[in-house]
């Protein structure tokens, strides 16, 4: 930030911007995958997913907190059958 001259909410704002370009551009291929083999973008997509899930609000992977315990009780103990 200090590099640019920006503040942290301008640094926040611009990230915020590519994540969900890249949100984008992954659903653009997966609606019609032709440079990549579907299988492929489905592995990438899934491991997109669990990243947000870790680190959307805080890093939960590494400091697990209640919202992840309660997504792994959710989706491994729990499961809706």
């Amino acid at each position: 930030m200090n590099q640019y001259g920006v503040s942290e909410e301008q640094a926040y704002s611009e990230f915020q911007k590519q994540i969900e370009n890249g949100w984008v551009n992954i659903n653009q291929e997966c609606l019609r995958p032709i440079a990549v083999p579907m299988p492929i973008l489905d592995g990438v997509a899934s491991l997109t997913r669990a990243a947000d899930v870790f680190y959307k609000e805080q890093d939960e992977y590494t400091d697990v907190g209640k919202a992840m315990k309660n997504y792994i009780t959710h989706f491994f103990i729990n499961p809706i059958t």
